[in-house]
């Protein structure tokens, strides 16, 4: 569905990624075969920034784990772009933090970095911008246990930002702030997607935020999860969520979602 409006990031032609008929099976603890996907087919271009959203149990978080090259599908076929490669340029961002508690901010966000054998100098003036641009500016020092719940996400989009990535996997990553912070890292995550050209696909439950941030929201089924519908988003950006436009596209997502749309 598309409504009237201008995306302003521009869009390159470029395949970021490509699935066809992929599957995924798992066995359960009682040793029933459980289908988690089931011929879910995808064709994202670099640059997009598409969200996912469907029920809790759909299969999301199994999809952005076979992108990532954490599990391998049962069958289908997967593609990333040619300059794309698995624990290298491509950063997941999960629902719970996933900084180290013995580290400082500045040393979690440098962690990717001193990897991959920068110089301490050079790893440390990296990590600090990135601190600066997702607003933690003064809190370099400080340890996970000392910063709020919605700092501590701030810090881990910078840690996922600081390895450059290609391709950005977000899994519910607002999911455990209040709604205000939400609106806060939603805003941020939009600057930095806007400045860094960087492809995203988001995972979450929730409806509003799927078009506030998305280019493309595809829905999925209940499980075993596949894309049962797509909506193209070409409203324009900061998304105002008080409008007629916002409200209709708000509706049939959610009715998508409830199987109701005509």
């Amino acid at each position: 569905m598309t409504l009237d409006g201008t995306d302003k990031h521009p869009k390159e032609k470029l395949i970021a990624l490509e699935l066809r008929g992929v599957c995924k099976t798992f066995r359960s603890d009682t040793g029933d075969r459980v289908k988690a996907l089931n011929d879910v087919s995808l064709l994202v271009h670099r640059g997009e920034f598409v969200t996912i959203v469907g029920a809790t149990g759909c299969g999301k978080t199994t999809l952005l784990n076979l992108i990532a090259g954490l599990d391998m599908a049962d069958d289908g076929y997967l593609r990333l772009g040619e300059d794309l490669r698995f624990g290298d340029n491509i950063a997941h961002v999960f629902q719970h933090y996933t900084l180290f508690p013995w580290r400082t901010a500045v040393s979690n966000v440098s962690f990717g970095l001193q990897m991959r054998g920068l110089p301490r100098s050079e790893r440390q003036t990296r990590a600090e911008e990135l601190l600066t641009r997702v607003g933690l500016k003064g809190f370099e020092n400080a340890y996970p246990h000392e910063l709020s719940g919605g700092m501590r996400q701030r810090a881990a989009i910078a840690q996922a930002l600081a390895i450059e990535p290609k391709l950005l996997l977000m899994d519910e990553p607002f999911g455990a702030v209040d709604d205000s912070t939400r609106t806060e890292l939603q805003q941020m995550l939009t600057d930095l997607w806007q400045e860094n050209q960087t492809t995203v696909i988001f995972v979450t439950h929730n409806v509003d935020e799927a078009i506030v941030l998305g280019s493309r929201v595809l829905v999925f089924s209940e499980r075993p999860g596949k894309i049962s519908c797509e909506f193209k988003i070409c409203l324009p950006r900061p998304r105002n969520r008080i409008t007629k436009e916002f409200t209709d596209l708000f509706i049939h997502v959610r009715k998508s979602l409830s199987g109701q749309l005509d």
